[in-house]
């Protein structure tokens, strides 16, 4: 198997085929660990972004969707599993935390059901706080404790890329470095989507009406990306303490394949998008082809 890639693993498209995965890497952590909490806060985040969550409209950002936070889903299960085969040590009950705040790191984007304005893309830059706030109201909903509802939003906290982590206060240790890894988790699972560079056109046009970026020419934004895997990579090693590093110990133990199969996944987007960016009158559309993402979006907007 040791010639395998990411997306040869599971169908990372298909939401339960995530859960099923997620649910054999819990057993391989504990064969009695406790799976209902998970379950049941896979079926909130999967009605709260399909339009059927009591008080809320179905997602309608195209980028920070129900697959990008079941890629994160899996991805901080994944850093989860591979740093307790590293030895490191978690209660059960503070890894369904970490789980459950995966999955509703990004419900901030949602909009309630009496805003129709606009798309929830305009919450960009608050949706963290939002997303915290809505951790919270699920967590008074299902009869989490205080301190769980605190643990939870400060993990979340972890995925906003301008805040200074060592400004969070965690409530414990092992809270600290289970939301150091939601933050790794969050930036791995969107840079390893083999898809990430065509959605790259969903998230310029998403920064655009959340005021956080300018109607410039989008391939611009393509070549602007090559700083943000510079940044990433330093925020990954830094202020999140290269938690990603126990993805190899995941892999070695649940698949027999010792490589970080996400870092492998990251640094080929990368490799291609240098590539392409080096050509003359480049046409994203030429070569971006994966998913139909660029035609679709070209057939909207006019070619990129």
């Amino acid at each position: 198997m040791s010639h395998r890639q990411l997306y040869d693993l599971i169908k990372m498209g298909s939401p339960g085929a995530v859960l099923k995965e997620v649910q054999v890497i819990l057993d391989m952590i504990s064969s009695d660990f406790n799976l209902a909490p998970i379950i049941s806060a896979f079926d909130t985040t999967t009605s709260l972004y399909k339009g059927s969550f009591p008080g809320y409209r179905a997602c309608n950002t195209d980028y920070h969707d129900l697959r990008h936070a079941t890629d994160v889903f899996i991805a901080m299960t994944r850093i989860v599993h591979g740093a307790v085969v590293s030895g490191e040590s978690f209660s059960r009950r503070n890894i369904s935390l970490g789980l459950i705040a995966a999955l509703l790191h990004d419900s901030g984007y949602i909009q309630e059901e009496n805003d129709g304005e606009g798309t929830g893309a305009k919450y960009t830059a608050n949706h963290v706080k939002r997303s915290m706030d809505f951790f919270e109201e699920y967590g008074s909903m299902y009869r989490l404790s205080h301190g769980e509802i605190e643990a939870g939003r400060s993990m979340i906290h972890c995925t906003d890329l301008y805040t200074d982590i060592f400004s969070i206060k965690f409530p414990s240790e092992r809270i600290e470095l289970l939301g150091k890894m939601l933050g790794t988790a969050d930036l791995v699972a969107q840079m390893a989507d083999r898809t990430y560079l065509e959605k790259l056109i969903f998230l310029h046009q998403e920064l655009m009406e959340g005021g956080m970026a300018s109607a410039a020419d989008a391939t611009e934004f393509f070549r602007n990306t090559v700083k943000f895997y510079t940044l990433s990579a330093k925020r990954l090693e830094t202020s999140l303490g290269s938690t990603g590093d126990f993805m190899t110990s995941h892999f070695a133990s649940r698949w027999n394949i010792k490589r970080n199969l996400y870092s492998e996944a990251i640094n080929k987007q990368k490799k291609y998008l240098l590539k392409i960016l080096d050509i003359d009158g480049l046409k994203l559309n030429k070569h971006l082809k994966r998913g139909g993402i660029i035609d679709r979006t070209d057939a909207r907007h006019g070619a990129f």
